[in-house]
């Protein structure tokens, strides 16, 4: 079988936007790919400086896909710094990456457009890990020599500097690395969040899928809206509420709500409970799998301990023959 990969930096409780765009697509992609998914703690340091909040952030991601339905006994769930090959494949990639490249990527780019704005220096606050945040990226794709990896539409880039990489580095040193291909779903490409831009923890407009179904109610009562009455025909299509109920709802009950936007009659509140509904529907037996399974850190330890040596019995050998092609000394034996 193929390998599908994909990771989740652990920076807080996954939102629906990480579920639609990444989760749920990984999750399906597992069952006609052999999937290595794994818990990026090494991505997330660029931005949390706290090692105990780290650790519980990373437990909490590993409960969260366990909690939505993985099943360890067939996906290769794993720690990204339980992995050391990852980190010494990255020092590889990077002496064969233009720094050009790295210019171009667009954290870095948002960072330094960020800064001239407000007339700083340009690199004022961006740390190395940020800057060669796709050299790891890079790595932590090739090292299981994954075939497609599952990504949101603004991850694009990252698989093409992937791409990129591999290619450069085969051929500089023969056909060794795998050149993965994107699978970038076209129904969820972007998750409007409560506001109407992207759902992204960075504009805080996003839906947290296991928050408690009072405050979850609260949250989708939030969404921004116009000030149209309900009598008045609305076009679903640019309507947040719509866009993201027929992402949660049965299709039957997503073109109802279309055809009474349509029709006029829907209100805004109404359809703002009609999506929590759908939402509670969806998350509510996985919010209680996933309280009982984040408590029970030793289980969690012991899933992706096994996940980590799955992937390390890929990864060393493939490094071995890296390591050869680059002219490095074999390690020693142990």
């Amino acid at each position: 079988m193929k390998i599908a990969l994909t990771g989740i930096k652990p920076t807080g409780t996954p939102h629906l936007g990480n579920y639609l765009g990444m989760i749920r697509p990984a999750l399906n992609l597992a069952r006609d790919y052999e999937a290595y998914y794994f818990i990026a703690d090494y991505h997330a340091m660029t931005t949390v400086k706290d090692g105990a909040e780290l650790r519980a952030l990373s437990y909490d991601v590993a409960a969260v896909w366990l909690a939505l339905g993985l099943d360890p006994a067939r996906v290769t769930l794993y720690r990204q710094s339980d992995i050391p090959e990852v980190t010494e494949l990255t020092w590889i990639l990077a002496c064969i990456t233009p720094k050009g490249l790295m210019n171009r990527a667009h954290a870095y780019k948002a960072s330094v457009d960020e800064n001239r704005e407000r007339d700083r220096d340009p690199d004022a606050g961006v740390n190395m890990g940020l800057f060669n945040y796709p050299i790891l990226m890079a790595a932590d794709i090739l090292l299981p020599a994954a075939n497609v990896v599952p990504v949101g539409a603004d991850q694009r880039q990252h698989l093409e500097m992937t791409q990129d990489m591999a290619e450069a580095f085969n051929a500089t040193y023969g056909p060794i690395l795998t050149v993965p291909e994107a699978i970038i779903p076209d129904d969820v490409a972007t998750i409007v969040g409560l506001d109407g831009r992207k759902m992204s923890k960075s504009y805080g407009n996003v839906i947290p899928i296991f928050d408690d179904p009072k405050q979850l109610r609260k949250t989708v009562m939030r969404i921004v809206t116009d000030s149209r009455p309900p009598d008045e025909p609305k076009n679903p299509e640019e309507d947040t509420i719509y866009q993201l109920y027929r992402h949660v709802a049965p299709p039957e009950a997503a073109s109802s709500m279309a055809e009474r936007y349509l029709a006029g009659g829907l209100g805004y509140g109404t359809a703002k409970g009609e999506l929590y509904e759908a939402l509670e529907s969806t998350f509510g037996p996985a919010r209680e799998r996933y309280q009982e399974i984040v408590g029970d850190r030793a289980e969690i330890d012991r899933i992706l301990a096994g996940g980590a040596d799955r992937v390390r019995a890929r990864a060393v050998p493939l490094l071995e023959k890296i390591r050869d092609a680059v002219g490095v000394c074999p390690l020693p034996a142990r």
